[in-house]
């Protein structure tokens, strides 16, 4: 048994068992992955996979309780390879960050530039994605650090730490009927098209679960991954706008942004870390310059699982 036959067992599973998806993402080739796996189950005396003549359909029962086992050991592997480069190099390195559009855009160019002040050594790679894309990122070890609204605080195999809460805005092009009113309500932007983000970012769900609650239905005629898109077609008069406080500067040309917290639930920004991942300390700096409240040794004990149930203050200020 070796490391190349667990990390075959391990692709299989994320591939949907298309070994051709797996030899490629193991710089391989097919026929060395059918191989591995057959010197395995003669090794083990099982057969693993579930077959259809050449085809691979899933794991046996055996084949499931190997993928545990196989996880646990690469896992392991990985921390032990870690723990090697926690002790050497502590002011060099790269720090990963999978993040959204929004927080790269608006939220952390501060923050990184502080960040590489601090440590000009230390190179920021920005991987941009949905929040489920940058909870895989993360959880599968292709990111440090998961900076996202959605989909990060329950997921079991990530520990988060809160960063700040925020609320959306309205925005509407100038000359706009809305912009004369005083007490903007969920049924006025009801009675226009809306344009937004797409299900599964940047609170849409907050958005979604407001209007439901009210009974209301509403007309989605453009959904987007990014405030930048939104802003462009509310420019062009397609329907009003609802973005994050974030994404709204004072200077924003054509349009007008309406503070409508009282209509949507704030939304929090998290900073995301994989459980009993070991980190190199610069990872919990930067952590720290986002949220001034986080500290260093809160931040081992909480992504160790040592402490729970404590109450992380948010920091407001971006």
């Amino acid at each position: 048994m070796n490391f190349q036959q667990l990390r075959i067992i391990r692709e299989a599973s994320r591939c949907q068992f298309n070994l051709t998806e797996v030899a490629k993402t193991l710089y391989t080739s097919q026929s060395g992955i059918s191989r591995h796996i057959r010197e395995l189950e003669e090794e083990l005396g099982v057969e693993l996979f579930i077959r259809h003549g050449k085809r691979m359909l899933g794991l046996t029962g055996p084949g499931k309780e190997m993928l545990t086992i196989a996880k646990r050991i690469l896992d392991d592997a990985g921390k032990a390879k870690r723990l090697g480069e926690l002790f050497t190099g502590q002011q060099d390195g790269i720090l990963t960050i999978a993040t959204t559009h929004t927080q790269a855009r608006y939220s952390l160019p501060g923050k990184i530039k502080l960040f590489r002040e601090l440590y000009p050594n230390i190179r920021v790679v920005l991987n941009q994605g949905t929040p489920e894309e940058i909870r895989s990122m993360v959880s599968g070890g292709s990111a440090d650090l998961g900076i996202a609204s959605e989909a990060l605080s329950h997921s079991e195999t990530l520990r988060a730490f809160p960063w700040f809460k925020w609320n959306h805005k309205v925005l509407i092009p100038k000359q706009h009927p809305l912009a004369d009113l005083q007490d903007i309500t969920l049924e006025h932007l009801a009675a226009w098209p809306l344009i937004t983000y797409r299900s599964g970012m940047t609170g849409r769900s907050v958005i979604d679960q407001a209007f439901e609650s009210a009974g209301l239905k509403v007309d989605i005629v453009l959904s987007a991954q990014d405030s930048d898109v939104v802003k462009t077609y509310v420019r062009l008069g397609m329907g009003i706008g609802i973005v994050a406080e974030t994404a709204v500067s004072g200077q924003e040309e054509e349009v007008i942004a309406l503070d409508v917290r009282h209509l949507f639930t704030a939304s929090t920004v998290w900073l995301a870390v994989k459980r009993g991942q070991l980190q190199r300390d610069y990872l919990w700096q930067f952590m720290m310059l986002c949220n001034p409240n986080l500290s260093v040794d809160e931040l081992k004990a909480n992504a160790r699982e040592t402490v729970t149930g404590q109450d992380i203050p948010y920091n407001f200020e971006i």
